[in-house]
């Protein structure tokens, strides 16, 4: 009988209980987002394509859902002879806006060799006939507002490499990040203009994030249940986490492990208040007053 593979992230003295915390929790607002994505994907080719700027705070699942319509749409070799085509590609911005770390991140994320001190002139043909016969159709580019992290006049060369291979390639282009990404598009009213603002917003107490908790409850390792949704615990758990849904995964995970290590099976009030567990605004201040 084939074993079945389990995560270790709560051992116990009968063996490990996994939780999946990488597992798809889908919701409202980002099916509507992956539906966007599916719309752009699909769009004819025209001249000047349509793009979608998704920003979001921190930790709040920007990445985990580009990473899901990544894995929604993978490589395939489904065309003979034609070798291995790739609809959609994920990569992220470099830390620095620099066009030639830029064309390095496209090369490493296809596993294409280049050469690394060749200048960026050199490169961008060799990124344009890679991306024409992968046969890509999107590109996603995460933490876009990284653009913002160098000179106005190396901001506007990116901003003018996003819109020569977007013309080029005839292809949608997915900017994510966090509010600054807003600022960094806009320093280029073209670019403003492309760019479709898609918000991410925080959590707030309602049907919608009620049901987001059932849908992680589903997934709990616990034998017995919590009913997350019930009040006063689900306000907890929001207040806890400030809205993030990353926040608010990583506190169940930590609540979870307590609520198996104590043998109590379950999530309730009294148990939140015994993980050492600390919202992330109140972690930013207790940083910077050790600075």
């Amino acid at each position: 009988m084939k074993q079945r593979r389990r995560c270790c992230a709560y051992p116990t003295k009968t063996g490990c209980r996994p939780f999946a915390r990488a597992r798809w929790i889908g919701y409202s607002r980002a099916k509507e987002l992956l539906n966007k994505f599916d719309g752009l994907l699909n769009h004819p080719r025209v001249q000047r394509m349509p793009n979608l700027l998704v920003v979001g705070e921190t930790n709040n699942g920007k990445s985990v859902l580009v990473n899901r319509f990544q894995h929604l749409h993978p490589a395939s070799e489904n065309r003979p002879g034609e070798g291995v085509m790739v609809p959609v590609l994920l990569i992220q911005a470099p830390p620095v806006p620099d066009e030639l770390r830029f064309y390095h991140s496209i090369l490493e994320a296809l596993a294409s060799p280049y050469r690394p001190h060749e200048s960026a002139a050199k490169k961008m043909p060799q990124v344009l006939r890679l991306l024409r016969t992968i046969g890509l159709r999107m590109l996603i580019i995460d933490e876009i507002h990284h653009i913002l992290a160098g000179h106005i006049s190396k901001q506007q060369q990116m901003l003018n490499v996003l819109k020569y291979l977007g013309n080029e390639l005839q292809i949608p282009l997915v900017g994510v990040g966090t509010k600054d990404a807003l600022r960094a598009i806009q320093t280029d009213p073209q670019m403003a203009n492309r760019f479709e603002p898609a918000a991410l917003p925080r959590w707030d107490l309602n049907r919608e994030f009620l049901m987001l908790l059932a849908s992680f409850e589903r997934v709990l390792p616990l034998r017995k249940p919590s009913r997350l949704w019930e009040q006063p615990l689900a306000a907890r758990l929001l207040a806890l986490s400030e809205g993030t849904i990353g926040e608010l995964s990583s506190l169940l995970a930590a609540a979870a492990s307590h609520a198996i290590g104590t043998g109590r099976e379950c999530i309730d009030s009294d148990l939140l208040s015994e993980v050492d567990w600390e919202p992330p605004s109140e972690r930013k201040r207790q940083v910077e007053r050790m600075v």
